[in-house]
């Protein structure tokens, strides 16, 4: 399984995702409970190598998750009920990451974290919906082996 799809399922595993209808990648309509998976690639963060040619290298990936859920304008029940779904899941994230229960993708489980951050209201529309919007980073740690002869 790819990256993108654990994080899909990652996220599709929260406890409250029950109220999304669909959540699609690199998309998402104004139609509220809907909600996309925008992933912007991989970063390599750090890359050290050992006297014998052996490398490690810290990679992120990125994504945007956003949600578009119902709120009236002026609407402060919905906002706060809407703010508080984000709110929590970014804490979910932050719990799964630190018990372990989160996807692995590297080579050093003990190194990885996911991280949800930022959640913001993206837009408001005067038709009753709002886009919000989570930035979720992955960092994790890929080990490679030298196979030059030399250093064997």
């Amino acid at each position: 399984m790819g990256p993108l799809e654990k994080v899909r399922q990652f996220v599709g595993s929260y406890p409250n995702a029950d109220i999304l209808r669909c959540f699609q990648v690199d998309y998402t309509d104004q139609i509220p409970f809907n909600g996309g998976i925008f992933p912007s690639g991989l970063v390599e963060v750090q890359r050290r190598q050992d006297i014998f040619g052996n490398v490690t290298v810290t990679n992120q990936y990125n994504f945007g998750i956003y949600y578009v859920f119902e709120k009236a304008p002026g609407d402060d029940t919905g906002a706060t009920a809407n703010a508080d779904w984000v709110m929590d899941f970014q804490e979910w994230v932050q719990a799964q990451s630190v018990m372990g229960s989160a996807p692995l993708f590297g080579d050093v489980p003990r190194k990885e974290k996911i991280i949800a951050q930022n959640g913001v209201l993206y837009a408001a529309e005067d038709e009753g919906t709002a886009m919000y919007m989570v930035q979720l980073s992955v960092q994790f740690v890929k080990e490679f082996k030298t196979t030059d002869p030399w250093f064997i």
